[in-house]
């Protein structure tokens, strides 16, 4: 009979207190920040940043349409944890989601804006840009044996500089404002459709893209753990030279992993820029939605389902800042919270390791007990056979 695992012994246990505990680790760090910052208001600011928009519970209106707006920004770190986590699985760090994003905000922008697309094929140009940027990084890793890193940051950069480029055009920037035309004003079309918008308080940014955000999780959880394709992906990110033996094929695999990887990156740029919340300006560094994915994506566990609790957790902390006491403390504290609970997500893993510490030794002192058991048989027979052979002829004796 199978034996029962316990419950502080199962993996996705395991993960969700590993991910707790940094997340609470990170809260009482920033809450040691604020006291050294301010003592007398520091339980005062820490509080504004846990209550964040619950501030508005005596007005049901306001606190749906701040939560609405919660969601709406939560979706692309949440998608581009997604994509992140999907390369991870199969044994790449797609550390180029940044690029793969950014480009997916010049294919939906520009596509909105300037060509005054309907919402459907500037999201669609956001996933193909995406798409084509990962399998940029996909053919360099499969064929000439590049790194996925150094490929990945070079193609972010050159992504960044292109974006800067075809979106800085008189045709797309309102050059007044130093950013992009709003859409909804240009090109009413190009905006995704609305998502129980009175439900969340009015709230006009609430679209598609939040149940959107959730069908893929659940996607990638089906693809990676119940498809034969999944399996492949897998095979080849544990050992690409068993899984070439295996009759598989790496090269395509490894592809294809970026290909999808990046589209969904795209997706989280287009599921984010097409509601109108947000407007693009010319960068100088790349956007940092990418880089969080892959802490919300580790935060989460490295599972589709826990990256949407993480990159919720994540963007309500941030979004938290802003009821801060300016008198008293500067705004960004809340971001140097998600920075210090980012960092500490390094250590999901070594938490985890721990917690499997006792139970790997009592593996191996079972594994040893059995070993000594087996000599001891092996000795025991030995002297058996010995003694029914005669002194004389070292015949066996008959039985």
């Amino acid at each position: 009979m199978k034996e029962k695992t316990p419950f502080l012994k199962r993996p996705g246990v395991q993960t969700a207190l590993a991910s707790l505990l940094c997340a609470v680790l990170g809260i009482l760090i920033g809450f040691i920040v604020l006291l050294l910052m301010n003592p007398a208001h520091a339980a005062e600011g820490m509080w504004a940043i846990l209550k964040n928009f619950f501030k508005y519970s005596n007005n049901t209106k306001n606190l749906m349409y701040y939560f609405g707006s919660t969601l709406v920004k939560s979706v692309p770190v949440i998608l581009c944890a997604e994509a992140i986590l999907f390369a991870y699985k199969a044994g790449l760090f797609n550390i180029g989601a940044a690029g793969q994003y950014t480009v997916g905000i010049l294919a939906c922008v520009y596509t909105a804006v300037a060509l005054h697309w309907n919402w459907f094929f500037a999201l669609l140009a956001a996933i193909v840009a995406g798409a084509v940027w990962g399998l940029l990084g996909g053919i360099v890793k499969a064929f000439f044996n590049v790194n996925e890193v150094i490929a990945g940051i070079m193609l972010n950069w050159i992504g960044l500089y292109l974006t800067n480029i075809v979106l800085g055009r008189e045709t797309v920037m309102d050059t007044t404002k130093s950013e992009t035309y709003e859409i909804v004003k240009v090109n009413p079309s190009g905006t995704l459709p609305g998502f129980l918008q009175g439900l969340f308080g009015g709230n006009q940014y609430m679209t598609i893209a939040i149940p959107l955000a959730v069908i893929i999780a659940i996607l990638i959880k089906i693809v990676l753990n119940k498809t034969t394709f999944g399996y492949e992906l897998k095979a080849t990110g544990y050992n690409k030279e068993a899984a070439r033996y295996a009759g598989m094929n790496a090269k395509r695999n490894i592809v294809l992993t970026l290909v999808i990887s990046g589209a969904i990156s795209g997706l989280a740029a287009g599921s984010y820029y097409l509601t109108g919340i947000e407007h693009f300006k010319i960068a100088s560094s790349v956007p940092g939605m990418g880089f969080n994915g892959i802490a919300v994506a580790f935060l989460g566990g490295l599972d589709p389902i826990g990256a949407i609790v993480a990159g919720l957790f994540v963007e309500y902390i941030t979004l938290g800042g802003q009821y801060l006491n300016t008198n008293y403390f500067n705004p960004q504290v809340a971001d140097l919270m998600v920075s210090i609970i980012i960092y500490l997500c390094g250590f999901v893993l070594f938490i985890k390791h721990i917690f499997n510490k006792n139970k790997a030794s009592v593996g191996a002192v079972n594994a040893n007990a059995v070993t000594d058991a087996d000599a001891a048989a092996n000795e025991a027979a030995k002297s058996a056979i010995e003694k029914t052979k005669t002194p004389d002829t070292g015949a066996e004796k008959e039985v």
